[in-house]
């Protein structure tokens, strides 16, 4: 390009991010030219919760006495209101499943530094039923999934798990009907990607656990296949 070429780009490039400026998508201030996703003062302040860091940790917590985990850990944590339970709802329910890519993009290059995460062998995102997913237009899990195995150079799955059974959205509902609902949601559908393998289980984000035990129940039924879970984010209290 020549330079003259060059310069007449950039000053349009420039007048196009005038009239329609990239924003933050956590809280919504204008991006730096080299953002995606966070501005600077989100990339600091989202709550990270650095669980990675240890092999055991309060996100592993959660699923003691339910399923033998290797390890697990959450990206961030949300409250009522905060930025990232912003981000989280324009992933699910505005179309942007870069969203998820992004922070798996992110979470991945922070998980591949830990020794516990390093013998993972391929990823696997909790499915959403046929149904759902046509509504949707994709599976928010399955983005992230897919930045994390981009990150961390591993095979990604989105389809060794099914949901056959199809489930209502599950935010009003108790955490007993929750686990009640998710027992039989949920079968492997490629055994053969899965078994003897170290899987990395992802969400976008774990409340009850309901949901990731239940997968998990299904995965780890499979012969000396282990298990280890992700999700973009957990509740702070």
């Amino acid at each position: 390009m020549t330079t003259t070429a060059t310069r007449h780009f950039r000053w349009l490039h420039d007048f196009f991010n005038l009239l329609y400026p990239k924003l933050c998508l956590a809280c919504g201030n204008n991006l730096p030219p080299n953002n995606e996703l966070l501005c600077l003062s989100c990339e600091f302040q989202l709550p990270k919760t650095k669980q990675h860091e240890q092999k055991e940790n309060a996100f592993t917590e959660v699923f003691w006495g339910r399923v033998p985990l290797e390890t697990g850990a959450a990206q961030y944590y949300f409250s009522k209101s905060g930025r990232v339970q912003r981000l989280i709802h324009q992933l699910k329910y505005d179309h942007k499943p870069e969203i998820g890519h992004q922070l798996g993009l992110l979470f991945g290059q922070q998980l591949r530094e830990q020794s516990h995460f390093q013998d993972i062998e391929a990823i696997i995102p909790v499915p959403l039923h046929p149904r759902k997913q046509h509504q949707r237009g994709y599976n928010q899990a399955a983005a992230f999934g897919g930045g994390l195995a981009e990150s961390m150079e591993i095979p990604h799955y989105p389809y060794a798990l099914e949901r056959p059974e199809y489930a209502e959205s599950q935010t009003r509902k108790s955490r007993q009907e929750r686990l009640e609902n998710a027992q039989t949601a949920f079968r492997v559908k490629k055994p053969e990607l899965v078994q003897g393998k170290h899987i990395l289980l992802v969400d976008d984000v774990l409340t009850t656990g309901a949901t990731l035990e239940a997968c998990a129940t299904q995965l780890l039924a499979l012969p000396a296949t282990r298990l280890s879970m992700a999700t973009i984010a957990m509740a702070s209290d």
